[in-house]
Formats: C-alpha cells, sequence, structure tokens
C-alpha cells in the first residue's frame, strides 16, 4: 500500500500492528485526532519519548490510592511540558477504572479511581518501541475528513470512531468535548462513501445497531464479534456484535 490513514488514533492498535511487519507494509502513515491531549501524548511519545519516560518514572513513585490519583487528575495539563502532560496521561489511564477514556463538556478527563492492586505505570521498553514505529509517521490534530482529502487509489484508510450507542443508556460520546453523535456518523458514512468513489480501500469498524446498519447498507460488510468490559452491570459484560465496513473486496498492496 502507499500511505495508511488512521483519524481516529485511539490506541493505534492497527497501526502498531502494521508497523511491526516486516517488511512494513506502506510507505508512510498519517495519523490524527480531534483530541488535543491524544494528539500531544502521541507526538510527545515520536519526539521526546526519553522525557515521557523519565516524567512517567517520577510518576509511578507516588502512592498507589485514590487520593494520589485525584489530585494528579486534577491537575491542568495546558500547564506542563508535552512530555510531563504526556505521562499524566498514561498514568491515568493506566490506574482508572476499567482503563476509559471519557471527558465532561469543559474536556477535562473525569473517570474514577480504579482502584488495581499492581498497574504497570512504566513500561520504557514499549514506549520506545512506538517511538520508533512512529517515526514513520505524521501525526496530526484534525477532524476525519480533512485528514483524508489527500488519499489517493493505492492508499488505506482505517476508521475506528466512538462507536454508535447500542442502548439508550449507553451513549458514550464523550471521547472529547464535542459530542460524537448521529449527525457526526452520518458524515462520517458521506464520507466513506466518498472514499470508495475515489478508488480508495477504507476499512471501518462501528457498532452493529439500527442506524449503522442503515448507513452501511449498500457496502461490503462483515459483523465479528468482540469483548467489551465496560458495563455498569457486570452480567452485560461480555460479547458484542460489531459491523466491519469496507469500500472494496481486496485490500491493495
Amino acid at each position: 500500500m502507499g500511505t495508511f490513514y488512521e483519524p481516529f488514533i485511539g490506541g493505534g492498535a492497527v497501526f502498531l500492528a502494521l508497523a511491526s511487519q516486516r517488511p512494513r507494509p506502506f510507505r508512510r502513515a498519517v495519523l490524527a485526532d480531534r483530541n488535543r491531549q491524544l494528539v500531544d501524548l502521541w507526538s510527545a511519545v515520536q519526539q521526546e519519548v526519553e522525557a515521557v519516560v523519565a516524567a512517567l518514572r517520577e510518576l509511578a513513585k507516588r502512592p498507589l490510592d485514590a487520593s494520589n490519583y485525584y489530585s494528579l487528575r486534577d491537575l491542568d495539563p495546558s500547564c506542563m511540558s508535552r512530555p510531563q502532560a504526556a505521562a499524566r496521561l498514561l498514568y491515568l489511564n493506566r490506574t482508572c477504572y476499567n482503563g476509559l477514556y471519557r471527558v465532561n463538556r469543559s474536556g477535562k478527563f473525569n473517570v474514577p479511581y480504579g482502584r488495581y492492586r499492581r498497574p504497570r505505570i512504566l513500561d520504557a521498553d514499549n514506549l520506545r518501541a512506538v517511538s520508533r514505529a512512529l517515526q514513520h509517521a505524521r501525526v496530526l490534530h484534525a477532524d476525519f475528513e480533512g485528514v483524508v482529502a489527500r488519499a489517493r487509489p493505492g492508499s488505506v484508510v482505517y476508521f475506528d470512531p466512538p462507536y454508535a450507542p447500542i442502548s439508550a443508556t449507553a451513549r458514550f460520546t464523550s471521547y472529547d468535548a464535542q459530542p460524537f453523535g448521529e449527525a457526526e456518523q452520518a458524515r462520517l458514512a458521506s464520507l466513506f462513501r466518498g472514499l470508495r468513489g475515489r478508488g480508495v480501500y477504507a476499512l471501518l469498524s462501528n457498532s452493529r445497531v439500527p442506524e449503522t446498519e442503515k448507513l452501511y447498507c449498500d457496502l461490503p460488510r462483515d459483523v465479528v464479534t468482540a469483548r467489551r468490559a465496560i458495563n455498569s452491570r457486570p452480567d452485560r459484560r461480555g460479547p458484542v456484535e460489531e459491523l466491519l465496513v469496507r469500500t472494496a473486496e481486496v485490500v491493495p498492496r
């Protein structure tokens, strides 16, 4: 493939899996998100990984308890250096409830303490490996539509947006301060079809609900089962159905 695009970078699992292959299947990658804190974290690991490791090592020395967690959560990352802010976010992700990422309307991280016994706060070797993979990527703070504006035939795009809710009480759209609701899902589906018309191979994952079935009813798609661990009721955690939607049947090489 030519350029690999991931406009909702999140944890970057697909990018990192591809980047670990030898030979690497893409010439370059464009990674993006509209969540500024997340993009700053990726950029810090890409460009200042040793400073991130040092900052995270200091945080790992702090007591592992709720008081320390909430005092760190209440700090304003805009008043920190980029490596310090990245280390703070990594620490919170390792120690918060279920590794969830959620913010309020002001954009402030608001996930409660997770009460883990021995979370692995610092994995320096892994951070360095991620930094090496990112040397072949461009990291942007941008909306998904603009990110893929230059995608051409031979490019591959993977969309992993905030998922459409599976129930009236499961409306998790608080990935950043701007909710990702029905209008955004429809805008994404329209963009997806536009990429198909331009000959760009794209793959999209989302929850399998009537809304997404309707949005992508005319496109090649598969139903897969994924395990979900986040639910207020433990008896409702487990396998859920997801859609994998494609613009074409064959991935370009």
